[in-house]
């Protein structure tokens, strides 16, 4: 067995206080890592951590300058528990996004659908937790509730498969017991 960690934010960024708004939901970011000390994150976000485009699917730290310009940040950090095929499988799908992330661009439009429950699937475009939700999907490491176009971060909390192993502010987070391992 293997752990894939799921880590959900919340950021001051406008995209996020605009998702936040809209949906009121706790966390409006989720990303993917499979390191315990969640060094490289994956998600489909701002490719280069400053401005909010271009975007599609990246690499993330919460050490970014996203993060540290926030200010106070929320985050929960999720186990995951998966056969070592499927963590070797949800890893070769990030690879292979990652490594052709310039073929790949964020699905705005399918993010404000997903809020009205429509499934919008577009070739090569992701939205954070569509992404998360795809790479899960495709590696069978999770069965989802709801389609990955429909997925939002906040779903990911109540699904039971997942355990919590932290939750504050991202500032906090190196002071855990979870991070000091």
């Amino acid at each position: 067995m293997k752990t894939i960690y799921i880590v959900l934010t919340r950021s001051t960024t406008f995209l996020s206080r605009l998702v936040h708004f809209v949906t009121a939901d706790a966390y409006t970011h989720v990303a993917i890592s499979f390191d315990k000390e969640l060094h490289q994150l994956y998600s489909s976000g701002r490719k280069n951590g400053r401005t909010m485009f271009p975007a599609g699917p990246c690499r993330e730290s919460l050490q970014n300058d996203c993060y540290r310009k926030c200010g106070t940040v929320p985050v929960a950090i999720y186990e995951l528990n998966v056969s070592d095929e499927a963590y070797a499988l949800a890893k070769q799908e990030v690879d292979a996004i990652i490594g052709n992330a310039d073929e790949y661009h964020f699905n705005i439009i399918g993010l404000i659908l997903c809020k009205l429950k429509i499934e919008l699937r577009r070739k090569h475009h992701f939205f954070c937790s569509q992404f998360v939700s795809e790479v899960l999907t495709r590696s069978n490491a999770l069965e989802l509730p709801k389609v990955p176009a429909l997925m939002r971060p906040s779903d990911y909390i109540r699904l039971p498969e997942l355990r919590c192993c932290y939750e504050g502010y991202i500032t906090d987070l190196p002071n855990t017991a979870f991070y000091r391992v």
